[in-house]
């Protein structure tokens, strides 16, 4: 049997779960970004989100220092920072002492929404900043970790000259877009956006133009997956992923629930329906199914790199998953 040669990766938003406090979760992710580095992947991603009882991940570059500090080779970034929260000065100087403590392992994903309500974003941000000026503010971010920059020149140090792959993230197609003109490598949120998967893709790879940074078009897809070693098992531990987009949609803000026997008691049928519409790229199945639907989903993508977000409530549950996944892969 032939192994495959498409990456497989990891986001985790550090959920806090019934029964856990935030100390829990970090401690957890830890954990899990431990398992993952011996279990082969390639990259552990950490997405910024503000205002959320069940999401740990604000302070994304502190939580990225702790895990540099707690594994050895796997490369470790941000999927991603949400830029317009933040001066490009600052970013570039975090993630210019993340590269310069953990040398060539840092990756710094970026995306233009806020990551949060708009009343959260208000309060993040000094000013009225939409996200319009992203263009900008990645030039600026740019410049100050190049070396383009004279004696006089603002410089982010750390961060000054240090190559530090910078990616840009998107649910629709306008990173996509920019991506490409860029030069930079794509990764696309299928895990809650299916919907403009196929046009993101294909505006990216229209519109790409090499660039130091990159000669051909990197993509990246994102999905969430759920591996046990029954289907039944796979299935009843998706449901705590059911619940939380369920709970999302009303604006119920509640710790990431257990698993349940019973969602026909919890959702309507029209939430069934349109969250099922919006999940439709999630895999929960056994190993075997759980690949070839990896393959398939790469197939129809023409994906370089596959990254997979679990939203399985029981921590021990969330690492066996990702071993299962990485061992029938990689066969």
């Amino acid at each position: 049997m032939k192994k495959n040669q498409t990456l497989l990766s990891v986001l985790d938003l550090v959920p806090i779960g019934e029964g856990f406090s935030i100390g829990d979760a970090l401690k957890n992710s830890t954990k899990l970004a431990q398992a993952v580095e011996n279990f082969g992947f390639t990259r552990y991603w950490i997405a910024e989100h503000h205002n959320f009882n069940n999401i740990a991940s604000a302070a994304t570059s502190v939580i990225l220092s702790h895990i540099g500090a707690n594994t050895k080779k796997i490369r470790i970034g941000s999927g991603g920072i949400m830029l317009p929260n933040h001066s490009p000065l600052v970013i570039a100087e975090q993630f210019g002492t993340l590269e310069s403590l953990y040398p060539n392992r840092i990756d710094l994903g970026l995306g233009r929404a806020p990551g949060t309500d708009q009343r959260t974003a208000m309060a993040l941000r000094k000013d009225k900043n939409d996200g319009s000026d992203f263009p900008l503010m990645l030039n600026h971010l740019q410049y100050y970790l190049s070396n383009e920059g004279g004696p006089k020149a603002i410089k982010a140090v750390p961060g000054y000259g240090l190559d530090i792959p910078i990616w840009l993230l998107g649910s629709s197609t306008f990173s996509a877009k920019l991506a490409g003109q860029k030069g930079l490598p794509f990764a696309f949120a299928s895990h809650f956006a299916p919907d403009a998967m196929e046009d993101a893709i294909l505006e990216y790879k229209t519109n790409f133009v090499p660039s130091k940074s990159l000669e051909e078009p990197y993509i990246i897809i994102c999905i969430n997956a759920v591996c046990a070693s029954t289907q039944e098992e796979a299935e009843f531990l998706a449901t705590t992923e059911l619940q939380k987009f369920v709970y999302l949609h009303r604006g119920d803000d509640r710790l990431l629930p257990k698993p349940t026997e019973d969602m026909d008691s919890i959702w309507k049928d029209w939430e069934k329906e349109g969250i099922k519409h919006k999940l439709r790229e999630s895999i929960w199945g056994t190993p075997k199914f759980v690949k070839e639907r990896l393959e398939n989903l790469v197939e129809r993508t023409g994906a370089n790199e596959i990254m997979i977000n679990s939203w399985i409530h029981d921590p021990k549950k969330r690492i066996e998953s990702y071993e299962l996944i990485s061992k029938e892969w990689m066969r």
